[in-house]
């Protein structure tokens, strides 16, 4: 028990006049962490102008794609809103964990589960209100994937708010443009403005994406 203890490190972050602790690896993929894109989404979909816009996410059927430690749908479901965060199959225990670390502040309901990029989303269906995802955008052999998968998800009615950080190293650059010029092909691309999100949690190198099917 006590080695299995060893391989996580927590992280507190405060949300919705709470503390989500959220399990972290101390070795692993990227995936194993809270990245700060993931942080400026959660904090933006409680700011003050999400909520004008949107009112509430109670009820609201929200998928979280590429969601390593599930952090942004947990954050999510605090407000009531039905999720599910989804990754790759050996992401799933982690974010499992982290469901089970903070059920008993969970207002919707959660679940963590499989969903590779490419693959059907028959299980996944009808079309969710919202789809979130947080720096998912780095590798260029994935892109495409995603994007096909974020056509298939979505409906008309569905909003995407995807954030992303600016890194110039290795393909990060390329991956970048081939995602924008794919989105930008199937949906209408708004970036949120650093003045509508959390006067905190915010950065110039972090952008927010919302998008809607043309």
């Amino acid at each position: 028990m006590t080695d299995q203890l060893q391989e996580y490190f927590d992280r507190s972050l405060e949300f919705n006049n709470q503390v989500l602790i959220i399990k972290q690896c101390s070795s692993g993929d990227v995936g194993c962490v809270v990245w700060d894109a993931a942080l400026v989404l959660l904090k933006f979909i409680e700011s003050d102008f999400f909520k004008s816009k949107h009112e509430t996410l109670e009820q609201k059927h929200v998928i979280e794609l590429g969601s390593g430690t599930g952090a942004v749908g947990l954050a999510a479901s605090l407000l009531g809103a039905n999720v599910t965060i989804t990754d790759l199959e050996e992401f799933v225990p982690l974010m499992q964990l982290n469901v089970n670390t903070n059920k008993a502040l969970i207002k919707g309901s959660l679940m963590a589960k499989t969903l590779k990029w490419g693959g059907s989303v028959q299980e996944f269906l009808p079309h969710p209100d919202f789809i979130l995802l947080s720096d998912c955008v780095y590798y260029i052999q994935a892109v495409g994937d995603l994007v096909v998968t974020l056509d298939e998800l979505s409906g008309h009615d569905t909003e995407i708010l995807c954030s992303y950080e600016e890194r110039t190293i290795g393909q990060n650059l390329q991956s970048l443009d081939k995602f924008l010029t794919l989105v930008n092909e199937i949906f209408v691309v708004d970036e949120i403005p650093l003045n509508q999100q959390d006067p905190v949690y915010r950065s110039e190198d972090i952008h927010i994406l919302s998008m809607k099917k043309r």
